[in-house]
């Protein structure tokens, strides 16, 4: 199953994937076992992203970005897998598919100049504030609050599980700035959300009062990734950072959600073909009872039955792809694509672990580290009970 009998991509498109490759088997692989293990990657390497013009790839030229189709950042998304660390990859792509896009859309021009210029360089780092303590997939009902007060927001409250949450930059904080949840306004909490850019720090560089990083979080897997608690106890911020209307931000962080679903859907699928690729060397490589492990029928089954399942899968996250890039509504066909993808990626690692016995369960292998990163995809980015839940909808059940 190769990308280039696939009709979705140009000669240009792989000139461009095989920039991807090499710049991610010079600068990233060779580091993923020290990174993996300090649980942290240097900063700087955002800024060498931006230099080789890989934070910026759909974004208008205008502001530093190359203006090109969905299918390079597919591309670029794909051979990110590459470098063998989910939990970065997924920090880079919180900066480039889930922030940067929302500013270029929803932001004022002066907005744009003082973030996502920078942030399109990598000398800024975005993350995203929407998920709160005890709050999850209920987005409509969140309780960090920003009070106006003059020209300013006064917000309060705290967020978890957030991506590059230690080391932003800048933050689209999800925040309540219409009546508190009541038992009178539940029904109606999803009118008074508002999008707001939090810097983290003022111009002279100290941190904005009452900000503060609760703890960087201990995870099962993606420990490359830096995922952080945050507090906001009376941070005073200009109403100048209002991205777009306000109160109309939960239909912001719903239509953010499906750049958000789609990007781990193509990565899960490049992920997936990866772990069969190494899974095949090993099973090649590994004797059993006088032959290889790859020989027993058993195994050429189960393979094949995943290779087929992948195939399926790649299709649809390719249909939805093709649907985003031109613009076509497919909310649909991207929750499917990542109900599938999340699912199915999981099972593959569990079956790729089985193949390499032991060695399956030993950290210096890398089916081991992503048998556990990629646990979080069912979860992440809406879990599948909420994508079955929006199916039934779109299918009118």
């Amino acid at each position: 199953m190769t990308n280039q009998t696939r009709s979705y991509f140009t000669e240009e498109h792989e000139i461009f994937r095989k920039s991807v490759r090499s710049f991610v088997e010079k600068e990233l692989y060779p580091h993923q076992q020290e990174w993996e293990k300090s649980r942290s990657v240097p900063k700087e390497i955002f800024k060498k992203l931006g230099e080789q013009g890989f934070l910026g790839i759909t974004l208008p030229e205008k502001y530093g970005g190359s203006g090109c189709d969905y299918w390079y950042k597919v591309a670029f998304a794909e051979e990110m897998t590459h470098c063998r660390m989910n939990g970065f990859t997924m920090d880079v792509m919180v900066h480039t598919d889930m922030t940067t896009p929302v500013i270029n859309r929803l932001g004022t021009e002066a907005q744009k100049e003082e973030v996502l210029i920078p942030a399109i360089k990598g000398e800024k780092i975005c993350a995203l504030g929407i998920t709160e303590p005890g709050g999850g997939s209920d987005v409509a009902h969140l309780r960090t609050t920003a009070r106006k007060d003059g020209d300013d927001y006064i917000i309060n409250g705290a967020k978890t599980f957030i991506t590059n949450g230690s080391r932003a930059d800048y933050i689209l904080l999800a925040v309540r700035t219409g009546p508190p949840v009541t038992a009178e306004t539940f029904q109606s909490a999803h009118t008074g959300v508002s999008f707001i850019i939090f810097p983290t720090h003022n111009e002279k560089g100290e941190k904005t009062p009452g900000f503060s990083v609760g703890r960087k979080l201990e995870k099962m897997g993606n420990h490359s990734s830096d995922t952080a608690e945050l507090s906001f106890q009376d941070c005073r911020i200009p109403t100048k950072y209002l991205l777009g209307e306000e109160n109309k931000g939960f239909y912001y962080v719903m239509n953010n959600f499906q750049g958000e679903r789609l990007i781990a859907s193509i990565m899960a699928c490049a992920g997936m073909k990866l772990m069969l690729e190494d899974s095949i060397k090993y099973g090649r490589e590994r004797q059993a009872f006088g032959k290889p492990i790859i020989t027993f029928q058993v195994w050429r089954h189960r393979l094949a039955q995943l290779f087929t399942e992948l195939e399926a899968a790649q299709e649809l996250t390719y249909r939805a792809c093709d649907l985003f890039n031109r613009d076509i509504p497919c909310v649909k066909e991207i929750s499917m694509a990542k109900l599938l993808t999340s699912e199915l990626v999981n099972k593959v690692a569990a079956e790729c672990v089985q193949l390499h016995g032991g060695y399956g369960y030993i950290e210096e292998y890398d089916i081991c580290r992503v048998y556990r990163d990629v646990r979080l995809l069912t979860i992440g980015a809406g879990t599948s009970e909420i994508m079955r839940e929006i199916i039934a909808k779109e299918t009118g059940l």
